[in-house]
């Protein structure tokens, strides 16, 4: 027996309001699901209505506070047929690693799939939001000729991360230790429902809700604004090698979610970025702002000795054609350029 058409199907996201959970939605919503969003106040729901202002009729909300609140979902997924978990804390510089990132990734995922539990088979999939982080070895540092796969984890450990003085290591490490808590609960529990999860690196492109400030911008826009603000004399170095449109992303989830061989599947969802590469393109996609971006030495990003992004199985799988890192890059940057002129006086 085949599943409801999407007109039937109500999908619960996580974290709706964010940069990427606000494309997801409008992917589920554009192919006809009811969407159902935690936010954690009544305050931001306004403007992820006015975003999706075309489907007002099948988005609704629940108000969660703390997602890492035992059973604080219990309510928010009664009747719904699947889950897309995207909230989680992205902190880059934590004052206590513990606290503000290992026990809230671990819970919120734990607690999701708890509670997508208590539907039974009525739910058919969970889809988790997890992180090229998830695959990338750090300790292992540029690893040239090396090609990162779905096989692939970040090995580091509860205590390593704890511990560590280094922002990144941690959150890497509990974008990791959560999928891997994810993957031991389906293994241990055997749900009626299957699961998947997506594990993106940086993931650029326009805000949907529209850029409200340049002080408050995540971390993968403001590494895109940094280089074109002014602020940036020399291209940076790589640090993460890998890069996705966020339209991609969200796609990816929606195909994650239908198709059903992706049932029990991790997907990198993403390609190859470094900095030179990404110049050299907004330079010649957006010349009026040359001035602005490091030059650098154009070329030679792409033979610099650095591992490799192996997305090829969303593509395969998923069927997703990678938008390329020109196109993202002109959005992304004249999304930022429209908030700078508005915030102008």
């Amino acid at each position: 027996m085949g599943r409801p058409p999407p007109s039937e199907q109500t999908i619960l996201i996580t974290g709706v309001s964010g940069f990427l959970a606000s494309h997801v939605t409008h992917a589920f919503l554009e192919a006809g699901y009811n969407v159902r969003g935690t936010v954690r106040s009544e305050r931001s729901i306004a403007v992820i209505e006015k975003s999706h202002a075309q489907h007002a009729g099948r988005l609704s909300f629940a108000v969660v506070p703390d997602i890492a609140t035992p059973g604080a979902l219990r309510e928010a997924v009664q009747g719904v047929s699947g889950i897309v978990h995207t909230a989680n804390p992205f902190i880059l510089q934590p004052k206590d690693n513990e606290a503000e990132l290992l026990k809230p990734s671990i819970a919120g995922v734990l607690n999701m799939l708890e509670a997508a539990a208590t539907q039974g088979e009525s739910l058919y999939r969970v889809v988790l939001t997890a992180s090229f982080a998830s695959i990338l070895d750090l300790g292992q540092g540029s690893r040239p000729g090396y090609a990162y796969t779905e096989a692939d984890w970040n090995p580091c450990s509860y205590e390593e991360a704890k511990d560590t003085p280094s922002g990144a290591v941690a959150y890497c490490a509990a974008k990791a230790l959560a999928e891997r808590a994810a993957w031991d609960w389906v293994e241990a529990k055997k749900p009626p429902f299957s699961f998947a999860t997506l594990n993106p690196p940086w993931i650029f492109g326009p805000s949907l809700h529209g850029i409200r400030s340049l002080h408050h911008l995540n971390e993968s826009t403001e590494a895109i604004w940094k280089l074109v603000n002014g602020s940036t004399k020399e291209v940076p170095p790589v640090d993460f090698a890998g890069f996705a449109d966020v339209r991609d992303v969200a796609l990816a989830h929606l195909r994650a979610y239908e198709r059903e061989e992706a049932g029990g599947q991790r997907f990198i969802v993403g390609s190859h970025f470094d900095y030179q590469t990404a110049v050299d393109a907004i330079r010649e996609v957006l010349p009026e702002i040359q001035d602005r971006v490091p030059r650098g030495t154009p070329g030679a990003g792409l033979t610099e000795p650095v591992y490799q992004v192996d997305g090829s199985k969303a593509q395969k799988v998923l069927g997703i054609q990678y938008t390329p890192l020109k196109v993202t890059l002109k959005d992304t940057v004249e999304d930022l350029l429209d908030a700078e002129k508005r915030s102008k006086p």
